[in-house]
């Protein structure tokens, strides 16, 4: 009987054991198609309003009949990559007729390039520039024409835009004509063979958009809402307007709120400042805050506030690369303010993970119920539990007594 009892109670403990360290968390998603050692898992937008900032409270557990297993995982943010191959290069010769100034550049390996970035030290000007690509300085191609660079500096604006954004050419010379009555006072340039690989991105509805014209400040101000709390890295505004504008601009996203006599109280944090330009295509990008709320702050001075038509918000898909070792029933856990970033050794040998990973899908989230144990007093000093385990010793003595019986007959 005692023998018995002490059974139960291991058995007990065992399966306490086992829940303990999911009951850390508060939500678990079932993890199914596990066929591989290697696999990817896409983390799904309801999980951000739900995680730390850092994401450092996901854990992936696996349980079997005998152990709780913890599968070592990598965060990827998929941020793709920018590359500028600066090319070398010099000014070989500057000239003008009475229309325009040239300057020709020659560079000093066969290279393919796509962007220049010019410096005049004219203070204010606005040119529409054309560029030629030679091989022999004999005869010339058409790169790109009428593109317009310009410069604004007064007491409100420092403002230049002076980088020629082209397609990939390959040339050995190129030649910029400025059609100026002014002298371009050329300082600099850099020449760049930019290499871009895509980062990638989920597109982010938005559910509300609300555009306010503060007349005291000159503002304009528009209120975005997201329908749940995402990792945001990407803002785009689209103006309707077809008229020269420049304006000074901040992103903000909403930190928290509290709820005051007056009503809530909302704490914006600046993400990003920049310009909003009718010469650029006013795409911002920034590190990623998790949030549901942004705010979109430009600055008219004295101009009529723009009509902004739409507001794209975007954010980079995260995925887990993660290894499973051994048979389990695995579940995506998260939901703990108070964990600490995991150290895992596959971090330092990622060269021997796989490039094709398939990917696992996630059942819906469902909250881990935590064990409530009495605060005060011994384990036994609960009826409800006293019945408990009342029942299960009656249960596996009969199933005892049954094999017993069975044995000598």
């Amino acid at each position: 009987m005692k023998t018995q009892i002490n059974i139960i109670l291991i058995l007990l403990f065992y399966f306490s054991l086992v829940n303990a360290q999911m009951e850390k968390y508060n939500f678990k998603r079932e993890i199914n198609g596990v066929t591989d050692t290697w696999h990817k898992i896409s983390l799904p937008d309801d999980l951000f309003g739900k995680v730390q900032n850092s994401l450092n409270d996901i854990r992936i557990y696996g349980i079997t009949d005998q152990d709780t297993l913890e599968a070592p995982y990598i965060l990827k943010t998929l941020t793709g990559l920018t590359q500028w191959i600066d090319i070398p290069f010099k000014l070989l010769n500057q000239s003008h007729n009475q229309n325009e100034y040239y300057f020709t550049f020659k560079l000093f390996r066969d290279e393919i390039i796509n962007q220049i970035n010019l410096n005049f030290s004219n203070s204010n000007f606005d040119w529409r520039i054309n560029l030629e690509g030679s091989q022999n300085q004999h005869k010339w191609y058409t790169i790109i024409e009428d593109y317009r660079i310009l410069s604004i500096q007064n007491e409100m604006i420092n403002y230049a835009f002076t980088t020629l954004k082209i397609p990939d050419s390959h040339y050995k010379y190129y030649r910029l004509s400025v059609p100026s009555s002014e002298q371009p006072k050329f300082s600099s340039a850099k020449i760049y063979d930019l290499k871009v690989v895509e980062g990638k991105y989920r597109d982010y509805p938005v559910m509300a958009k609300r555009v306010n014209t503060n007349d005291k400040y000159n503002q304009t101000v528009i209120e975005v809402s997201l329908p749940m709390p995402v990792p945001v890295s990407f803002v785009k505004l689209s103006v309707s307007d077809k008229i020269d504008y420049y304006r000074p601009l901040s992103i903000q996203y909403l930190l928290d709120s509290v709820k005051t006599e007056k009503g809530w109280k909302y704490n914006y944090i600046s993400l990003v400042s920049g310009t909003l330009s009718s010469l650029e295509d006013n795409e911002y990008n920034f590190n990623q805050r998790i949030t549901n709320k942004l705010k979109v702050i430009i600055k008219n001075y004295d101009n009529q506030p723009l009509n902004i038509e739409t507001v794209t918000v975007k954010g980079y898909v995260h995925e887990l690369i993660a290894r499973f070792n051994k048979p389990a029933q695995y579940y995506l856990v998260y939901g703990n303010k108070r964990a600490y970033k995991p150290n895992y050794d596959i971090i330092n040998f990622q060269k021997n993970i796989p490039r094709q990973l398939s990917a696992l899908n996630l059942d819906k989230e469902i909250s881990i119920q935590k064990t409530e144990l009495p605060i005060i007093g011994p384990l036994f000093s609960n009826p409800a539990w006293l019945w408990v385990i009342m029942i299960i010793i009656i249960l596996v003595l009969g199933w005892f007594s049954i094999r017993m019986l069975k044995g000598k007959s």
